[in-house]
């Protein structure tokens, strides 16, 4: 018996969540699914560019398990490409990350940190370091 998923944090859900080839109606096409922490996963390592290392933390799960869902992301979408299937994002095992809106002490800029990720965070303006939120 496997262990059951843990929750993954995701920074945003998706105000779109179909994707097709444009000229084709949606119930001609078959679908793929591209699950939300896949989808995170994509945002993370290759529109945000970060480190898988990083983008694990940000997700709340081990740097081998961001790299299982990052490939099955790409083979997601690469099938979608390829073949002229739609894409449908939903569903997985995810928790939206809240966010906190902090201010620096020193130069007194606001701006928001992701928790409970953000321990210890610098500021953005003045690289002031600040203790937990």
């Amino acid at each position: 018996m496997s262990r059951p998923c843990k929750q993954r944090f995701v920074g945003a859900l998706p105000e779109v969540t179909i994707f097709k080839p444009r000229g084709v109606p949606l119930a001609e096409l078959e679908i793929v699914v591209l699950s939300l922490d896949e989808l995170e996963a994509i945002r993370l390592a290759d529109f945000e560019s970060n480190q898988q290392e990083h983008a694990a933390a940000k997700m709340h799960i081990s740097r081998p398990t961001f790299g299982r869902i990052l490939d099955r992301a790409h083979r997601t979408v690469a099938e979608a490409l390829l073949k002229g299937k739609a894409v449908r994002i939903e569903g997985g095992p995810v928790t939206k990350a809240r966010r906190e809106e902090v201010r620096c002490n020193r130069c007194r800029r606001r701006w928001e940190v992701p928790l409970p990720v953000a321990k210890e965070f610098c500021c953005p303006r003045c690289s002031h370091a600040h203790g937990h939120v």
